[in-house]
């Protein structure tokens, strides 16, 4: 009798876990949701999950009831440093659900005297997997109990199988959304360049055609004056196909704002410091960023000297667009243009920091520092 309710029990927690993991399309969202779905329906008491990068670092992508001593300090203690259960994922011998003698990071909390841990010192822990790929751990706990039995790991390994099913699946859609706007962008560029740019090119041959047979002096003015028009919007034109489908940023970000000056016609010493090889959403940041400083710097500056230095060190990559023309009065008390409030935004939402620099006659910097890797490196 006593099996069947177990039985039953693990039934109804299958089936309530798999509903939601089946309507989620949203990691952040799902996590925290199933997490707390799974410490409820088992009778637990707490509960977290690790989300690890190929190159070991580790993010707390949820948790539900952590006791003080890992809540102190905005989660501090659950952010940082290493802990057995993630070594054993990172070396591989985390390879099904098993029970973690004793937690370190809540022994330390209770040796260090750094709060109230609820009776809890030790935890079972689950590789989150999807057939071979990797994504973290499912973390479960609950006062006094230090041993979880066969038929519990064997639960917690069915649920953390189909978290890893959902996962994999959310990021093939998260993939599939990337490509077809990727491939949006390019049709747009395309249509732009084959339509639009080639109207453009046309009305400026005809002007420049019209002004040389046009006798009355106030008729070649319009005609120069609408030759010029063509060409600044043709320009344009060619700035914005650049933005929508950025050519040379498979060289790297560094080719592809230099290739992106010249065609604004501007002169960019470039200073690199340090081997530029970034994550794809990091350099994704700093190409729209640059161009959006490059931009500024050809319609406001006044000159068509800019300087670009780019650095990696400290796990960081640093930037700084300068240049010494006009400037503006800016303190940092004033509201953002959209252009700046846009690049502001975009660093950090990287978990970048923005700064920016100006003065009337003494030109502008803008400078954005962005981390390489997240807390908690094992």
């Amino acid at each position: 009798m006593v099996k069947e309710m177990k039985r039953v029990q693990a039934l109804q927690t299958m089936k309530t876990i798999a509903e939601t993991l089946n309507e989620a399309n949203d990691l952040q969202e799902m996590l925290p949701t199933v997490l707390r779905q799974l410490i409820d329906v088992t009778g637990l008491e707490c509960g977290w999950i690790f989300w690890v990068e190929e190159d070991g670092t580790y993010t707390l992508m949820a948790d539900y009831e952590l006791p003080p001593a890992l809540m102190r300090e905005n989660k501090k203690p659950m952010c940082e440093g290493i802990c057995w259960c993630l070594e054993r994922y990172q070396d591989g011998r985390l390879k099904n659900a098993v029970n973690i003698i004793e937690c370190k990071r809540l022994k330390e909390a209770i040796v260090k005297n750094r709060g109230e841990t609820n009776g809890i010192t030790h935890h079972a822990t689950v590789p989150l997997r999807a057939g071979d790929e990797l994504f973290g751990i499912l973390n479960v706990a609950s006062p006094h109990k230090q041993r979880f039995s066969k038929e519990e790991l064997a639960l917690l390994e069915s649920v953390a199988y189909q978290i890893g099913t959902a996962i994999k699946r959310i990021k093939l859609v998260e993939n599939e959304q990337k490509l077809a706007l990727l491939a949006e962008r390019n049709r747009l560029a395309r249509d732009l360049h084959d339509s639009v740019s080639q109207l453009l090119f046309s009305l400026l041959l005809t002007a420049s055609g019209a002004k040389e047979i046009a006798t009355e002096e106030n008729i070649k003015e319009a005609l120069e004056h609408m030759q010029t028009l063509a060409q600044e919007a043709l320009h344009e034109m060619r700035a914005l196909i650049w933005q929508i489908r950025p050519q040379g940023l498979e060289n790297g970000v560094a080719s592809a704002l230099m290739n992106y000056s010249k065609m604004l016609g501007l002169n960019v010493k470039l200073d690199i410091e340090g081997v530029l090889d970034l994550p794809n959403e990091i350099e994704q940041c700093l190409w729209r960023v640059g161009q959006e400083a490059l931009n500024n710097c050809k319609k406001h500056a006044g000159v068509s000297e800019v300087e670009i230095m780019l650095s990696v060190q400290n796990e960081r990559v640093a930037v700084k667009i300068s240049d010494k023309g006009c400037g503006f009065h800016y303190t940092g008390a004033e509201t953002l243009s959209l252009g700046l409030k846009s690049m502001k935004e975009r660093v950090e939402a990287v978990n970048g920091v923005f700064s920016m620099k100006s003065s009337i006659g003494k030109g502008t910097a803008i400078e954005l520092s962005i981390p390489l890797k997240k807390e908690g490196k094992l």
